[in-house]
C-alpha cells in the first residue's frame, strides 16, 4: 500500500471506486499539497497574481475588501506578531471556540482553516470520488470543479434558474452517485442568492450519503439565514466561512468548515500544519465586534446600488447581485473588456464559459468605482 495512505484511509478509497492509479495520484496530491496546479488558485483569476501593479491602478478584480481588518482585528495582528518566533497553537483553538459560540455550535463541529479554500478542497477528495461525483451550478467558483477533475471524478455543471439561484431540482437529478452538492450562497461569480428553501429541498432529496457543501464566502453581506442553523441540526451538510470577503482579512487567512464531526474527521486525514497567528488572532477579534457586519454591510449596499443606477443610466446589461460583486454585459465580449480596461490601468474580474459576455466586477471604494465607471465609458466610447 503506499506510504501516503493509512491503512483505514487505503480501505475507504478502494471503496469510493479508486484503483492503483488512483492512488498514485492521490499520493502526489497528499504529498504535494498546496504546489499542485489545481490548488494554484490565482490562476483562476486573470489579474490576481500580476505582479506589481503600475501607480494609481484600481484594482476591483478579486472579490477583496478594501476596508481591510477592523482596528480591533489589527491590535490583536500586532500583539500576536510580537511572539512570531512561537507556534501560537492557542489562536486557532481560540477562533474555533469563539466562531462555535457565535453560530450557536459544539466546539467541535468548528475546524478552523487559512481561509475556506483548503477546507473546499478536502471536502472534494473526501467525498468524491471516481466513483462519487461534484453537482455544481454554472457559472459557479471553479476551484472544487478543478479538485474533483484531478482525481478522477465526474464533474456536473447545472446552469442556474433564470431567476440566477442553484437549480436544486436538477442538480439532485444529475446524478444518483454524487458525492457531493457544492452550492455557493451568494454565488460566485453572479452574487446571487439561492433561497433556503430550495436548500431545504436539496438536503431532503438529495441522494443517501451524499454530502451538501455549502460556501457561505459572501453571506455577511445579505440578510439570508446562515446555513449553520442547519449543521446544528446535524444535517448532511457542511459549511465554509472564510474572513477575505466582509471582514477584509484576504491577506491574512483565516476561515472554517463547520459540520457534524463525523463529517469535520474526515477532513482532517488530507492535510495538517500550523495555522497564522495573525489570522486567527484577527478573526477572533472581528468576531467580538458586535456592529462589524452590520455597518459593512449597509456600506457595500450603498455602493452597489450606485454601480447598478450608473448601469441603467447607460444601459449596460447587468445581474442584480446582493454581494460584494456584480457582473456586466457591456456589449463586447467580456475578455476584450478585461484587456481594454486594463489598458486604463482598472483591472476588473474575469468571465465564465457559461456566460462569455459578462464580466465580474469587485466592489471597491467609491473613489476606485468611480475611475472604474470612467475608464468603462471611455473604453466603450471607441
Amino acid at each position: 500500500m503506499n506510504q501516503h495512505f493509512s491503512q483505514e484511509l487505503a480501505q475507504d478509497l478502494l471503496r469510493r471506486g479508486y484503483n492503483r492509479r488512483s492512488f498514485g495520484r492521490l499520493a502526489a496530491l497528499l504529498a504535494g499539497g498546496a504546489g499542485l496546479s489545481f490548488y494554484n488558485e490565482p490562476a483562476l483569476a486573470q489579474f490576481s497574481n500580476i505582479g506589481a501593479l503600475p501607480d494609481g491602478a484600481v484594482k476591483i478584480n478579486a472579490n477583496e475588501n478594501p476596508a481591510g481588518p477592523c482596528p480591533e482585528a489589527r491590535a490583536a495582528i500586532a500583539r500576536v506578531a510580537g511572539m512570531g518566533g512561537r507556534y501560537q497553537y492557542e489562536e486557532a483553538s481560540i477562533f474555533a471556540r469563539a466562531l462555535a459560540e457565535a453560530e450557536g455550535l459544539k466546539p467541535d463541529y468548528v475546524m478552523p482553516f487559512p481561509g475556506s479554500s483548503d477546507a473546499l478542497h478536502r471536502m472534494i477528495l473526501a467525498f468524491t470520488s471516481p466513483g462519487r461525483s461534484l453537482v455544481l451550478g454554472d457559472p459557479g467558483y471553479e476551484a472544487g470543479e478543478r479538485a474533483a477533475r484531478y482525481i478522477g471524478a465526474a464533474v456536473h455543471k447545472v446552469p442556474l434558474t433564470p431567476s440566477y439561484a442553484h437549480d436544486v431540482e436538477a442538480m439532485v437529478k444529475a446524478d444518483p452517485n454524487a458525492g457531493v452538492f457544492y452550492l455557493c450562497n451568494p454565488n460566485n461569480p453572479s452574487g446571487t442568492v439561492t433561497p433556503r428553501a430550495a436548500i431545504e429541498w436539496l438536503l431532503a432529496n438529495k441522494p443517501a450519503g451524499s454530502i451538501l457543501l455549502l460556501d457561505e464566502a459572501y453571506v455577511h453581506f445579505t440578510e439570508e439565514p446562515y446555513g449553520t442553523s442547519l449543521v446544528a441540526k446535524d444535517r448532511d451538510i457542511v459549511v465554509l466561512r472564510t474572513f477575505s470577503k466582509l471582514y477584509g482579512m484576504a491577506g491574512l487567512r483565516a476561515g472554517a468548515a463547520l459540520g457534524r464531526l463525523d463529517l469535520i474527521d474526515r477532513l482532517r486525514t488530507y492535510g495538517a500544519g500550523i495555522l497564522p497567528a495573525t489570522g486567527m488572532a484577527a478573526a477572533t477579534a472581528s468576531l467580538a465586534c458586535k456592529d462589524l457586519v452590520k455597518t459593512r454591510r449597509a456600506e457595500m449596499k450603498t455602493l452597489r446600488e450606485e454601480q447598478f443606477a450608473f448601469c441603467e443610466k447607460h444601459k449596460i446589461r447587468y445581474i442584480p447581485s446582493v454581494s460584494n460583486k456584480w457582473m456586466i454585459d457591456a456589449g463586447i465580449p467580456a475578455r476584450e473588456l478585461a484587456w481594454k480596461l486594463a489598458a486604463e490601468n482598472v483591472y476588473i474580474g474575469r468571465s465564465w464559459p457559461a456566460w462569455p459576455s459578462y464580466a465580474r466586477i469587485t466592489i471597491g471604494t467609491a473613489a476606485e468605482m468611480a475611475r472604474f465607471q470612467q475608464a468603462l465609458l471611455k473604453v466603450l466610447a471607441a
